[in-house]
């Protein structure tokens, strides 16, 4: 029987981070003596590496302080999460969908943006990280919406294009599932506009984690 693979972002799609990631964002910029981007741009940037990130909401910045930026957004999410104040839950309805697919024979894994430290403590803090059977960060890859993570998501799944869906709130999802050559699944409950997502090439848009669970058994 062919493995079915489904691989999901993180912030956005899983998880509601959008304070953590616009507190942190802000405390990197005051570090650096810049004014903070306004929130919506931070919200249109989260899915991409740190460094992509920061080269999109500082285009004006010299390498070096783009670089500082980055360092300090990882420090101020390190602060957070130590002292107990980072607050990323899981979208409604997301547990109960990550363990229905898994039940049912899916394979599971994620493809983010986020830190290996970072993508492991949100899984482990919800229970729910035994579910996955890989895991793709940006420590280890290229940006979105570069294939690298899906790829190798598939190789550790043996898993065909054909059998592979990624599921995401950006655009950077869909292209990164177009480059790979698999299914793209949008979700509306994130930070991409629903409308976007079709035009990138997702091939439906969920409203709730239940529509999206009737998706992938369709």
């Amino acid at each position: 029987m062919s493995v079915r693979l489904a691989v999901f972002d993180c912030d956005g799609t899983l998880s509601d981070g959008q304070a953590a990631v616009c507190t942190a964002m802000e405390a990197a910029f005051a570090e650096a003596r810049l004014q903070a981007p306004e929130r919506y741009r931070v919200r249109r940037i989260v899915g991409l590496s740190l460094p992509h990130a920061m080269a999109q909401l500082a285009p004006d910045a010299p390498r070096e302080v783009q670089a500082a930026l980055v360092e300090s957004y990882k420090q101020a999410f390190r602060r957070a999460r130590l002292d107990g104040s980072l607050h990323e839950p899981l979208f409604d309805g997301i547990a109960d969908l990550l363990g229905a697919l898994h039940g049912t024979g899916w394979v599971l894994g994620v493809a983010t943006g986020k830190s290996d430290r970072g993508l492991h403590s949100t899984l482990t803090t919800h229970g729910v990280h035994a579910l996955f059977t890989t895991l793709q960060t940006a420590d280890r890859h290229p940006s979105k919406p570069h294939p690298s993570m899906l790829e190798q998501a598939m190789a550790d799944a043996l898993a065909r294009p054909a059998n592979t869906v990624m599921i995401g709130d950006t655009v950077f999802d869909v292209e990164m599932a177009r480059t790979a050559g698999v299914r793209a699944i949008g979700v509306a409950w994130g930070y991409h506009e629903p409308a976007e997502l079709l035009a990138a090439g997702a091939e439906a848009v969920a409203a709730t984690p239940a529509e999206l669970k009737e998706l992938l058994h369709g």
